[in-house]
Order: structure tokens, then sequence, then C-alpha cells
């Protein structure tokens, strides 16, 4: 009998089926919508979270853990992109795109939560187990026992390269965002190292929800009820959800009495609401209305003067969606489906134009973590000529004495100051307004005569607006 026929079997293991861990599944799932189908989180996540709710499976610090997942590693997730490569054995583009988001997961439950590293791990492999299988589980936990070796700061001083010898990519690594957008915000804020990273920082926390009380339909006394409901900081209708919520719970909010908009969307509204023109007020138009938001204000506050609001819209889906949040206006309004580069009213009909067109988004970046790394630098190249072409729109539909508010959701000069410097050469008879005093209180407005707000300096999503009136 030879020696090995002698050696005694190692018993099997019996196979262990994997954990099924709900808060970790679901996470998983929509970070998977938003790769696969160039999906938004924050329209993917409510209905699994309330799918998971009516089964069941989850209670509120459930829903927590899990949207704490899912938004932690999309804003970071160019960080541990960087800190996966160092430690995988393969560049990431031979790693599959569902490996990569469970071990972002991994990496931000690791680096960037107070779960403890051996759960963090043990958690991570579990879900890799039941999503990926039993042989991609084994790469993922070789792949986090690295990442677990050491915590984020002392990640950052190994993958990012020194602020002194490139500026705009240590920025990039350490903030996790596209080394463009970095370049494009440094552009449009100005100053130094610490503003910059003030607002890199602020793209990276989570925003507070933010509820619009739509004047003679509802009061911030009555949002204000609300649980952990604070006032606004410069909106008089505004009032902040400190610890989130579900603004569907509100009932001003289901009742469409209020609604959940930025601040900073409010602003751009009032700001164009409050703007002095020459002679009647009576036609109000909001060119670009979809979904709704700031028509939703702009009606309520034109009601208070006896104005009528025209909302148009290109995409008949939105344009439904703005006739629901104009439902039960005080006053006359009106939705149409219509494109604003070839408007169906006649030029010179309105008093006052609002122009809030579309673009990159980079203003709302804290609220849509995903669209810093889905946008590219030649976006911009498609969004100039509507931009352009809306703007031309707007100033052809106003009135000789009557104000066009030209506002965008992205800092980028290219979507800002290029778009108004380019138009206005075409149109003489007209003059930038100040809009600095017609937002009293509201401090760090730059040097006008345009407005830039800031999440860093306002709280607000970084929208833009420039008022121009006609004067020929």
């Amino acid at each position: 009998m030879s020696d090995q026929s002698r050696r005694p079997h190692k018993p099997h293991k019996p196979h262990r089926r994997p954990q099924k861990d709900p808060v970790r599944i679901l996470a998983f799932e929509a970070l998977r919508a938003v790769d696969e189908r160039d999906a938004y989180a924050n329209l993917v996540l409510p209905p699994l979270l309330r799918k998971a709710r009516e089964k069941g499976d989850f209670d509120g610090r459930d829903a927590a853990l899990a949207t704490e997942l899912v938004y932690g590693t999309l804003r970071r997730q160019g960080t541990y992109d960087a800190i996966v490569a160092a430690c995988a054995d393969r560049p990431l583009r031979e790693i599959d795109p569902p490996v990569l988001d469970v071990l972002g997961l991994g990496a931000h439950q690791l680096l960037g939560t107070r779960i403890p590293p051996h759960a963090a791990v043990s958690a991570t492999v579990e879900l890799a187990r039941v999503v990926l299988g039993d042989g991609r589980a084994k790469f993922v936990n070789a792949v986090l026992r690295k990442v677990a070796q050491h915590d984020l700061d002392g990640w950052l001083e190994k993958v990012a390269p020194p602020y002194d010898d490139d500026p705009e990519d240590h920025l990039a690594v350490v903030h996790s965002h596209p080394r463009w957008v970095v370049s494009a915000l440094w552009d449009s804020l100005g100053g130094g190292r610490a503003g910059i990273e003030d607002l890199l920082e602020a793209d990276n926390e989570r925003p507070e929800v933010t509820l619009v009380a739509r004047p003679g339909r509802s009061t911030t006394g009555e949002l204000l009820r609300e649980e952990a409901a604070v006032e606004g900081r410069w909106s008089p209708y505004a009032v902040r959800l400190t610890e989130g919520g579900e603004p569907g719970a509100v009932e001003a909010v289901r009742e469409g009495r209020a609604g959940v908009q930025d601040e900073g969307s409010q602003l751009v509204a009032l700001a164009l609401a409050h703007a002095p023109v020459e002679g009647r007020d009576a036609r109000w138009l909001d060119g670009c209305a979809g979904p709704g938001g700031k028509a939703a204000l702009l009606g309520a506050l034109a009601a208070e003067r006896g104005a009528l609001l025209l909302a148009s819209e290109k995409q008949p889906h939105r344009a439904g969606l703005v006739a629901r949040a104009l439902d039960g206006n005080p006053g006359p309004c009106q939705v149409i489906a219509a494109d604003g580069t070839r408007p169906p009213w006649r030029p010179g009909s309105f008093d006052r134009v609002l122009m809030d067109v579309p673009c990159t988004g980079l203003g709302a970046l804290r609220r849509r973590p995903e669209a810093r790394w889905r946008r590219r630098p030649e976006d911009l190249d498609g969004f100039a000529p509507l931009q352009r072409d809306l703007l031309r729109t707007a100033l052809e539909s106003v009135r000789v004495g009557g104000v066009v508010g030209y506002a965008t959701c992205s800092p980028h000069l290219a979507e800002t100051r290029a778009v108004v410097a380019d138009v206005l050469k075409q149109f003489p008879d007209t003059e930038l307004v100040d809009a600095r005093p017609l937002l009293p209180g509201v401090p760090a407005l730059g040097e006008g005569p345009d407005i830039q707000l800031w999440p860093h300096l306002h709280g607000t999503d970084a929208m833009y607006l420039a008022l121009i009136r006609r004067t020929g």
C-alpha cells in the first residue's frame, strides 16, 4: 500500500449557502441600475426602498444604511477606484462592472463609515457570494483585505499625487471628481486652494431636503410643524428638513400646496419676480418649465399681482409634470408643450421671462453624484447651441422694458457668462440688471451684475442667474 493511499482523506466542508443581506443587496441593485441604465440614484432608490418596506424587509435604520451605501459609494467612486486599483492584481478595465460595484460598496464601508473592518469585509464577501458567485467572491475578499490595511487618509497619501506636483489631479483623487470638472469649477470659482477644496467637499456632503411653501397655498409656519424642520437660510418660502425624511409624508407636499425645491432654485425665481420692469406686469413666461418647481413658485408669485403665467416645456411628459405642479395655482396659468427655440407665441408678448436652460448639471453634484462620472467635456459642445437659441428666444419674447432671467444649474463658464456675452452681442438694445440687490441678505454673490450661488458658500446648488432688460 503506498504512502499516499494510507493518508487520511480530508473531510469535505459542507457547502454553506450565502446569507442574503437585504440592505446590501438593495444597494447593489441600485448601483447596477445607475451603471447599466444610466439611471439616477435619486430616482432609482426611493421605489426600491418603498418595495422593501412593503415586503417587511426594512425598517428606518435599514433604509438609512442602504441610502448611505449607495450615495457614499457614488460620491467617492473616483477615490475608491484609485484605491482598488492599488490593491487588485489587474487593471480596473479588466474587472467586470458588477464586481467593481461590490468592491466600491466594500471600500465605502471600510473607509467611509463606522462599520468595523471585519464586519465590512465579511458582509461584502457574503454579498459577493450571493450576487457574483463563490469564485469572484474570493477575488473581492482578497482585494478588500488589502483595502482594510489603511484608513482613508493613509490611502490618499499613497494614491493621490502631491498637491505641489499636480494640484488638479491631487484634488480629483482626494475629493473624487473627474479632473476636468475640478478644473472647470476652479475656473468658475477663482481664488486659491481653500475655496476649491471647500467646494469639492461640499459636493460630497449629503444635502438637506428643502421644501418650498407656495404662496397663497401654504406657509412656512405649516411646514415648520414637521419633525426637525427649520427655516431656510435665504428664501422666505424655504423650510429645511435637517434630518432628511420622506417629503411625500408631508401633507402640504402630498396636496401640491408645497414642493421639494432647492433654495438656489427658489432664489432664481424670486430674483426674476422682484426685478423692476417698466410699465405693465401682467404676462410672465417660464420657457423651459419642466419639471415644474420654478413654474409653481413663479405661478404663485404672479397670482399675487394678478399676472398670468405661461409655462412652456418641449417634452410632453415633462409638460405633464409642470401641469401637476401648477394644479391648484391661485391665479391664471397655462401649460403648453412647445419647442422654446420655435415658440408659438408672438415676439414681445411677455413682461417677465425665465429661461432655465438644459445644461450639464454640474451645479447639482450633491444631489446627483453619478452625474460627475457620466458627463464629458464634449457635452458642453452639445448644449451650447441650444442654450444660445433659448436665450435668443427669451430676449425676443420679452417686450421693451421687460426682464429676462437666464439661469443654469451649472457654474461652468461656458454655460453661463460665455452664453450671455455671445448672445447679447446680437441684442444691442439690452442691458444687464444687477441681480444682487434683489436677494437681500444673501452674502458672497460676487462682483455682479450676475449671480453665482455655491454649495459651500450658500448651502444651495450652484445656480447661475443673469437678468437682462430690453431697452429698445
